[in-house]
């Protein structure tokens, strides 16, 4: 069955199973009939002796021993053969009686029966005797104060009549059924899988790259589950996709520049014949190194926050204890930058349930932003407090800031304020709002409460 279409299995197993039921339950119920009939069948000619017993006392043994020589004989046609001959059968001449006296001789019987030889058997005992062409039944019954015996018998073939006609009855339904039965169900199969059909059809019909879940009317509760989770697959699959074709753009856009640069720096290094200007080229080409170093660093931690990887399964992080790490890490940065670092409150103990990775990345790019972004002996301060239930880091610099009416878009990638000071790329904030997401966090770009400068304010739920 491994070739078959699932119609088909369906199809097969349910007829097996009906086949496997119904078969034995008819032949089974057949023969118990069958033995019923038997049953009924022996009965009857039981109660036919015990009729003759009544008569036979009515009449007279006396009587009846007197025309011994004529051996009365009832006839086994009727004068009206209409009434009891069905399709050309005379079920008249299949039953009979037989009336023997005390030496064997025979008083009285039916035409068809007075040839069957007498056999001494016990009282009210049954018997098959083979009689020419046709086998009796023949039923014993002796009046011992009468020395009369009263033989009543009835021809097996009209027994094989209801027998064959209960097998029919009970089996060709059954025969005639299963074709009918197979129709049906294939029929009913094909209805009940017609929302596969439909539902392949429309994943066929989807366009490439197609984010529109799939909906099918009056799909059937068991295939919901299905339609739900291949609506969740098809948008993770286009959301990988995406993500995949949006960091190689990254890439090829924000690498081209330092890389030719440093191609050109080099080739001038190569070119120049004095030593001072080579080293100066040297030097610049560094310089492209160091840049394009960065920007790739970037770049893969925005893939991986992007990706939902950025460090596996969900921690408890302790929010002070991650600020100081990272701000040791961006000690170099800070003291290259001559910029002041005032960390105004960190409160010990707010947990909350995240990835550390990408929490530090957070944190580390708010930081880095503002170091880039202020001028020389400026000044950024980090605070850590718990609002409610919810922890609230807030990062504030001096530097230019950004303009009311360009916040919104600051969170796009490659996305740099027009009055900024650093060498950043314009992924710092794309990369604080992916964190951000990942923990059902808010971020919000906003003045700064004393002079010029950017306040940047991210709400994270604690630890429940």
């Amino acid at each position: 069955m491994r070739s078959l279409s699932l119609r088909s299995r369906l199809l097969l197993l349910i007829i097996g199973v009906l086949a496997a039921v119904l078969l034995p339950l008819g032949m089974l119920s057949a023969q118990r009939t069958l033995e019923e009939v038997d049953e009924l069948s022996d009965g009857r000619l039981a109660q036919a002796a015990r009729t003759l017993e009544v008569l036979v006392n009515r009449i007279g043994v006396t009587q009846l021993r007197e025309q011994r020589t004529a051996r009365l004989l009832v006839p086994s046609v009727s004068n009206h053969p209409a009434e009891l001959t069905v399709q050309g059968r005379t079920y008249e001449s299949e039953v009979g009686f037989q009336v023997f006296d005390r030496d064997g001789t025979l008083l009285m019987a039916t035409e068809n029966l007075s040839g069957v030889p007498r056999t001494h058997v016990p009282d009210g005992q049954f018997e098959d005797i083979t009689h020419g062409r046709y086998t009796w039944r023949v039923f014993t019954l002796i009046m011992e104060e009468q020395g009369i015996t009263i033989r009543a018998g009835e021809r097996y073939d009209s027994r094989h009549e209801i027998t064959h006609a209960l097998w029919l009855e009970h089996g060709l339904p059954t025969l005639l059924g299963l074709p009918l039965l197979a129709l049906l169900v294939g029929w009913a199969i094909r209805r009940g899988l017609g929302p596969l059909e439909d539902l392949a059809h429309a994943l066929a019909d989807r366009e490439p790259g197609s984010r529109a879940p799939i909906h099918l009317d009056d799909a059937p509760e068991e295939l919901k589950p299905v339609m739900a989770a291949l609506n969740d697959q098809i948008f993770r699959l286009e959301s990988a996709l995406e993500r995949e074709r949006r960091f190689s753009a990254d890439v090829a856009h924000e690498l081209r520049t330092p890389l030719a640069s440093t191609m050109i720096n080099l080739e001038n290094a190569l070119a120049s014949a004095r030593p001072d200007e080579a080293q100066a080229a040297l030097e610049a080409a560094r310089e492209c190194l160091v840049s394009l170093a960065r920007r790739t660093e970037q770049l893969l931690a925005l893939a991986r926050l992007e990706a939902g990887a950025a460090s596996g399964p969900r921690a408890r992080v302790d929010l002070a204890a991650l600020a100081l790490d990272v701000v040791d890490e961006l000690s170099p940065v800070i003291a290259r930058g001559n910029v002041e670092l005032a960390i105004d409150h960190l409160e010990d103990g707010l947990v909350v349930e995240g990835y550390p990775v990408a929490l530090a990345a957070l944190l580390r790019n708010l930081l880095d932003n503002a170091f880039r972004h202020v001028p020389a002996g400026g000044h950024v301060a980090l605070s850590i407090a718990q609002r409610d239930t919810h922890a609230v880091i807030e990062v504030v610099d001096d530097g230019p800031g950004i303009p009311a009416d360009r916040r919104a878009g600051m969170f796009g990638r490659f996305q740099r304020g027009a009055d900024t000071h650093g060498t950043g790329y314009g992924l710092g904030l794309s990369i604080v709002q992916r964190a951000a997401e990942l923990h059902g966090a808010s971020v919000e770009l906003l003045d700064r409460d004393h002079g010029r400068g950017l306040r940047v304010v991210v709400t994270l739920p604690l630890q429940g």
